[in-house]
């Protein structure tokens, strides 16, 4: 049996069905695109967030604060009731400074002491689920890893805060450059208050400029 023939469509109907098929598709709202970042850390970073699906790039010297700059990004993410995750390669992530730095920790996973070898293939794994994965980058980090690891986060919508050199490009590089102590008086007495910590700021949508802003501890 012949089936029998649709109308033909006149430009009129076509267009209708042009705009109900628009208006069907899923709608992303702009805050749903980026990871709200509070203040002090926010007010550095262009409208106060970071994109989702990129690459932020954190570095500093010993002791400069960059893994607590990389706390308050993954304590964005846990304030929201999301999860992060922390690649590490020596047993070097304190749970209390995670703690501190705004880190909601029934929602913060930490592999520890991570092979080399493997470190590519966890950090991948981890942005297939988790919002916000931090990762200690070894010294030998390929550009071709890290390069792939920049279009996971891309496909999956997560944030991966590299700590350390970042061999690739990144949507948004920031470098702590220390910070001073308070509380020593004469010479004698016992640190109270970490201030002034010194970060760089660079990256697309944000001019490179330094920000002081202070992180009291203790």
């Amino acid at each position: 049996m012949a089936l029998a023939a649709l109308p033909l469509r006149d430009e009129r109907s076509r267009e209708l069905l042009d705009r109900t098929g628009r208006r069907a598709q899923p709608v992303v709202l702009a805050r749903e695109r980026v990871l709200a970042v509070p203040a002090p850390l926010g007010e550095l970073l262009p409208g106060g967030a970071v994109q989702r699906g990129t690459v932020v790039a954190v570095d500093g010297g010993p002791g400069a604060g960059a893994t607590s700059i990389a706390f308050q990004l993954a304590g964005a993410a846990t304030a929201t009731g999301e999860w992060a995750a922390a690649v590490e390669l020596d047993a070097s992530l304190g749970g209390l400074a995670a703690g501190e730095a705004g880190v909601a920790l029934d929602r913060f996973a930490v592999i520890r002491r991570v092979p080399r070898a493997r470190w590519a293939v966890v950090v991948a794994a981890l942005l297939d689920g988790i919002s916000v994965v931090l990762a200690e980058v070894p010294t030998f980090a390929r550009v071709g890893d890290a390069r792939r690891l920049q279009a996971r986060a891309r496909e999956r919508g997560a944030v991966l805060v590299a700590v350390g050199p970042w061999p690739a490009e990144a949507s948004l590089r920031l470098r702590a450059d220390g910070s001073t102590w308070r509380g020593l008086g004469d010479g004698a007495g016992a640190l109270a208050e970490r201030g002034d910590q010194r970060v760089h700021v660079d990256g697309r949508g944000a001019p490179a400029r330094e920000h002081i802003t202070l992180a009291r501890t203790g």
